[in-house]
């Protein structure tokens, strides 16, 4: 069952980046606009809504990463076994997480 999910999670997380590529586009284009349109965009960004758009966006391109390792292990013929196949479901689902949530405190510290 957790298999399955995280199978439907890793073609969702995929669509995500797709429309969120759409978000990197806009903000290179504002920056390539000049300053005025770069600082409306990067209110937007700012603003709460515009940070947990961007939080779950990051935790889609970690999330997916972390599910393409998994493949590419399952690629080389190992990782089959039904233990091996939940403990990497987990892990993926755990580091993408904490990974998330690491990223972003270190964000905010360099910041």
């Amino acid at each position: 069952m957790l298999t399955m999910t995280m199978s439907i999670m890793h073609r969702v997380t995929g669509s995500a980046l797709y429309f969120g590529m759409v978000l990197v586009a806009c903000w290179l284009l504002a920056a390539a606009s000049g300053a005025e349109q770069f600082n409306m965009v990067q209110s937007i960004y700012g603003s709460w809504i515009g940070r947990l758009i961007l939080f779950g966006f990051t935790w889609a391109l970690i999330h997916h990463m972390l599910g393409g390792l998994r493949h590419l292990v399952w690629d080389t013929g190992r990782g089959f076994e039904l233990p091996t196949v939940e403990m990497m479901a987990k892990l993926n689902l755990a580091g993408s997480i904490v990974l998330t949530i690491l990223l972003w405190i270190v964000a905010y510290v360099v910041r």
